[in-house]
């Protein structure tokens, strides 16, 4: 997630907004923001209710699977990986639409 905050003037430029969704509480989000320094938010899915939805849940339900999603304006999934594909990946995908 450092990458996407180093290259946020290449996502802005193109229209995006970044988030990071984990079941985290609010104040442990506010403490890695601060010491990894991101310039996006990260959204407090304590009950697992979105990163469920998102089929981002490891087997135990638990755990999180890291998973990349790029949704349009229109609330359309246009792009899904696991893991953390390179930003050069993710700005194509999004120029591709």
């Amino acid at each position: 997630m450092s990458s996407l905050r180093d290259d946020r003037t290449d996502f802005d430029s193109v229209d995006t907004q970044i988030l990071g969704v984990n079941p985290a509480s609010p104040e442990a989000h506010t403490r890695y923001v601060n010491k990894k320094n991101f310039n996006f938010p990260l959204l407090s899915d304590p009950d697992r209710a979105v990163t469920g939805s998102y089929n981002a849940l490891k087997d135990n339900m638990k755990g999180i699977k890291r998973t990349v999603y790029i949704i349009d304006k229109d609330g359309k999934i246009r792009f899904a990986e696991r893991g953390m594909p390179a930003d050069e990946v993710l700005l194509e995908a999004i120029r591709g639409f």
